[in-house]
């Protein structure tokens, strides 16, 4: 079940995010749960970041923001995240399913998201759901425990009428 975050949200969220599997593509650095408020607080004040339970436990999540103006058609998907323990559950598969489903049902006819190059199960997820790669920012990430640059892969998905991906 997808719904907006909670202050009450932050512990499991940082559970995820922090986890060493998930936190080298989240755009951030290990950090003490302390110091993950800078993290968090963003993003619950965006009022675009959504969890997903399942069986009452927060198992993923990810962030929506619709771009404004002549763009208001299109909206931005990051930040987007699964619990490594459900990996394989086809919790992520209906969390974009409904994810996309609700953008549509909005008025979204266009979907971005960014992807490092060097994170392949992310890359392959998306394309199975009509994403397609349309640029690269070379150099555009780096990690404090990587020598060198990674790549952000920038890819859109159009939706509209009967372009929903199941």
């Amino acid at each position: 079940m997808r719904r907006l975050a909670t202050p009450a949200d932050e512990q499991r969220v940082y559970d995820i995010y922090m986890h060493p599997d998930v936190e080298r593509y989240l755009g951030f650095d290990p950090m003490p749960r302390e110091h993950f408020g800078k993290v968090f607080e963003p993003l619950f004040e965006s009022a675009g970041f959504y969890v997903f339970e399942d069986d009452g436990v927060v198992q993923g999540f990810y962030k929506v923001q619709r771009h404004l103006g002549r763009a208001a058609h299109v909206a931005y998907l990051g930040t987007l995240a699964v619990a490594p323990e459900v990996r394989g559950s086809g919790l992520a598969r209906r969390m974009m399913q409904e994810a996309l489903a609700k953008l549509a049902a909005s008025g979204i006819r266009r979907v971005e998201l960014t992807v490092e190059a060097d994170n392949p199960r992310a890359i392959a997820f998306y394309e199975r759901f009509g994403f397609a790669h349309e640029g690269t920012q070379r150099a555009a990430y780096k990690r404090s425990s990587d020598e060198g640059f990674v790549d952000e892969l920038m890819y859109g998905l159009l939706l509209g009428p009967g372009r929903v991906p199941a």
